[in-house]
């Protein structure tokens, strides 16, 4: 018996505005979207276009409020080709929360404030 990652899903308040942050940021795009027939929830996958990873991001109609992420010490990874690009792009966009430079990663915040942290290829 083997084991694989398939994906994480992270809810999220504003789907559309979820969606662009993710696609400007981190260039991931939609692979597959379902949506409830009665309307309350809205499930999109993204993916990179290199794994078969992806992060789903589901939509509840009825949340009014934002997620509690505890101490927020969970988070996404990605690792990036050109982390120089990457670390301007994001400044630029206002994202960035928290940086270590002895480690030589960064972390940008989501709107719903997800923490993913930012790696160079080694």
């Amino acid at each position: 018996m083997q084991f694989r990652f398939d994906h994480n899903n992270i809810n999220v308040l504003d789907l559309d505005r979820s969606l662009a942050f993710y696609r400007e940021a981190l260039g991931l795009t939609e692979i597959r979207r379902t949506d409830a027939a009665d309307g309350s929830f809205t499930i999109v996958f993204l993916g990179d276009g290199v794994t078969g990873h992806r992060l789903e991001l589901t939509w509840l109609r009825d949340w009014d409020r934002p997620y509690n992420l505890g101490d927020n010490e969970f988070h996404l990874a990605l690792r990036v080709d050109d982390f120089e690009a990457a670390h301007e792009k994001h400044k630029q966009m206002g994202c960035i929360c928290y940086e270590n430079e002895a480690m030589g990663i960064y972390f940008i915040a989501d709107p719903d404030n997800y923490w993913i942290e930012i790696i160079p290829v080694r």
